[in-house]
C-alpha cells in the first residue's frame, strides 16, 4: 500500500523498480504469406482483376502481405458458390450435422488460439493480452454456443416454422476482426445459411487464416466464402441481387447507405453502428471499482469500440476528487508495443484514424476543453496516441457529440439522476451505457430511462455469447448474440412450414 506521502521508490539502488521488463510475445507461431487470394468455393483463388492491396502493421508501419482486392465479378463468383452450396448441401443438411462443423470450428479456434491472437495483434494493433484473453476465446465461445442451437431451432421459436434465408452477405469492421466474424458467421451457419464475408481492408489476415481453418475442418465448399477488398468490394456484395440477407458492423454513415440499398431490394438487414456511450458515476458508487470500470470502458482496444464509454458523467459532489484519482490511475497505463504482454494501450489501427482522433482532440481544446495526457514515451514508429482525458467539456462541443473511436474520454458533470438521464440521452446514438451506484433501485430506474440497447451496471464491456447486443437510433437495429442473434438469419412463419 502506497500513497503520495510515502511513494514506492523507483530507483534501482533501492532494490526494486516500478518498471516492467519487456515481455514480447513470439511471432514464430504465425506464418504470413507474401500474397493472399480470395477464398471462394472452398479454395483460394486469384482475383479476376489481378488487383492487390497491402496490409500493414499499425505498431511498426511495416508491410505484412499483399491481399487480393475483389471486383464485382469476384463477388459474383462467391455469391454463386454460396448459392450452390446452400441449395445442394448446407440448407438441407440436418441441424445436428451442421452443429458438428460448428463444434469443429470452435475447437480449432481454441487449439490455434495463440496463432490467431498473435496475427490479430500484428495486423490490428491491439494489445496481445486482449487478443489472447478476450477476442479469440469469445470468438470460439460463439461457435460453441450456436453449435448448440443448430439442431434445436424448433425450440428456439416454439410453435413457429423456421427455415434459413439463403445466402448471407456480411461486412465486418477492423476493431474486432475475429470476434465480429464469429458474431455473424456462427448464427448464420447454425440457421442453415451460407455466407459471403468481407473483412475490413486494414485487418484481413485473421479472416484469411480462418479460411484455412475451414479447409482443415472439412467444411463443405461454398458454405463460407471470404472476399477481401475496400469499399467497392463491400458495395458489390450489398448490391448483388442473389444475396438474401445483409449484416453490417461499422460506421453510421456507411450503415445508412447499406440500409437504403437493402430497402430498395427488399433485403432484410442487421446494422450495428456507432455509439457515444454515457458512463455514469453516482456519488454513492464504489469509487475504486468505478475508476477501473471507466478505464476499461474507454481505453480498452485503444477506444476502438463502438460501445466505448466515451462520455463520463460524474455526480458533481464527487467530480473533482474522482477525476484527480482517474488521472493518477491513467498515469499507470502502459502504452507501447502491442505484442508486449505488459501493454495496456496499443497502436491506433491506421494513419487515417490517428489523424481523425488528433483533429477531434485539437477541436475539443479549441472549444474550451482542458487536456490531460499522462507523461509517457510513445514508440518511435507506428501509429500511437496518448490516453486522453478532456475536462470542462460542454454538451455542445464536438468532442461530446461525435464518435472519436480512440482513447479519448470527455468528462461532464450532473447533479441529479434526472439530469444524468437527460445528458446521457442527448445524443443521436443509442448503443450502450454504464451505471455505477450501490443502490439497486437507482440502477433499475436509470436502465429503464436510458435510451441504450445495452446497459451495464457496476461493470463495463462485459460480453457473453448468450446475451444479445445491439442498439437503436443511429446505432442501428437488430441484435447479435443470444437467441436474438439467430432470428435475423431465419424466415419465421406460422406452423406448417419445414423445420430444418
Amino acid at each position: 500500500m502506497t500513497d503520495e506521502t510515502h511513494p514506492v521508490p523507483s530507483d534501482p539502488s533501492h532494490g526494486f523498480s516500478l518498471e516492467y521488463a519487456p515481455a514480447p510475445e513470439s511471432t514464430s507461431v504465425v506464418t504470413i504469406a507474401d500474397d493472399y487470394g480470395l477464398f471462394i468455393d472452398g479454395e483460394f483463388v486469384e482475383p479476376r482483376s489481378d488487383q492487390m492491396f497491402p496490409t500493414v502493421s499499425p505498431s511498426a508501419e511495416t508491410h505484412l502481405a499483399n491481399v487480393a482486392a475483389a471486383s464485382a465479378a469476384d463477388v459474383d463468383l462467391a455469391v454463386g458458390a454460396a448459392r450452390r452450396s446452400h441449395t445442394d448441401v448446407w440448407g438441407s443438411m440436418p441441424g445436428r450435422e451442421r452443429a458438428k462443423y460448428l463444434y469443429r470450428i470452435a475447437r480449432q479456434l481454441q487449439e490455434r488460439a495463440r496463432e490467431f491472437a498473435v496475427l490479430e495483434t500484428l495486423d490490428g494493433g491491439k494489445p496481445i493480452k486482449e487478443s489472447r484473453d478476450v477476442d479469440i476465446p469469445l470468438a470460439a465461445a460463439h461457435f460453441f454456443y450456436y453449435a448448440g442451437w443448430a439442431d434445436k431451432l424448433e425450440y428456439a421459436f416454439p410453435g413457429r416454422s423456421v427455415s434459413p434465408r439463403g445466402v448471407a452477405g456480411q461486412i465486418i469492421p477492423w476493431n474486432f476482426p475475429m470476434l465480429m466474424l464469429a458474431w455473424k458467421v456462427a448464427p448464420a451457419l447454425a440457421a442453415g445459411n451460407t455466407v459471403v464475408l468481407k473483412p475490413a481492408e486494414t485487418t484481413p489476415l485473421t479472416a484469411l487464416l480462418f479460411a484455412q481453418l475451414l479447409q482443415d475442418v472439412g467444411l463443405p465448399p461454398g458454405v463460407v466464402n471470404i472476399v477481401t477488398g475496400a469499399g467497392a468490394t463491400g458495395a458489390a456484395l450489398v448490391d448483388h441481387p442473389d444475396v438474401d440477407k445483409l449484416a453490417f458492423t461499422g460506421s453510421t454513415a456507411v450503415g445508412k447507405q447499406i440500409q437504403r440499398a437493402a430497402l430498395a431490394r427488399g433485403v432484410p438487414v442487421t446494422l450495428e453502428l456507432g455509439g457515444k456511450a454515457a458512463h455514469i458515476v453516482f456519488e454513492d458508487a464504489a469509487i475504486d471499482q468505478a475508476i477501473e470500470g471507466v478505464i476499461n470502458g474507454i481505453y480498452f482496444n485503444q477506444g476502438h469500440v463502438c460501445c466505448a464509454g466515451s462520455r463520463l458523467l460524474v455526480q458533481e459532489s464527487i467530480a473533482e476528487p474522482f477525476v484527480e484519482k482517474l488521472k493518477r490511475r491513467l498515469a499507470t497505463v502502459r502504452v507501447g508495443d502491442p505484442l508486449d504482454k505488459n501493454t495496456d494501450v496499443g497502436a491506433i489501427n491506421s494513419s487515417q484514424q490517428l489523424a481523425k482522433i488528433t483533429e477531434l482532440v485539437e477541436v475539443g481544446v479549441a472549444e474550451g476543453a482542458e487536456l490531460f495526457q499522462p507523461d509517457c514515451v510513445l514508440p518511435d514508429s507506428g501509429w500511437f496516441f496518448r490516453p486522453t482525458i478532456l475536462t470542462n467539456v460542454q454538451q455542445t462541443h464536438r468532442i461530446a457529440r461525435e464518435e472519436v473511436f480512440g482513447p479519448v474520454l470527455s468528462v461532464l458533470t450532473f447533479r441529479t439522476p434526472e439530469e444524468a438521464v437527460a445528458k446521457a440521452n442527448n445524443t443521436p446514438y443509442g448503443l450502450s451505457a454504464g451505471i455505477w451506484t450501490e443502490k439497486g433501485s437507482k440502477i433499475l430506474w436509470m436502465a429503464d430511462q436510458l435510451k441504450a440497447g445495452v446497459v451495464w451496471a457496476n461493470t463495463y464491456n462485459q460480453f457473453d455469447p448468450t446475451s444479445p447486443f445491439g442498439g437503436y437510433k443511429e446505432s442501428g437495429f437488430g441484435r447479435e448474440g443470444g437467441l436474438h442473434g439467430l432470428a435475423p438469419y431465419l424466415s419465421v412463419g406460422p406452423m406448417g412450414g419445414q423445420i430444418r
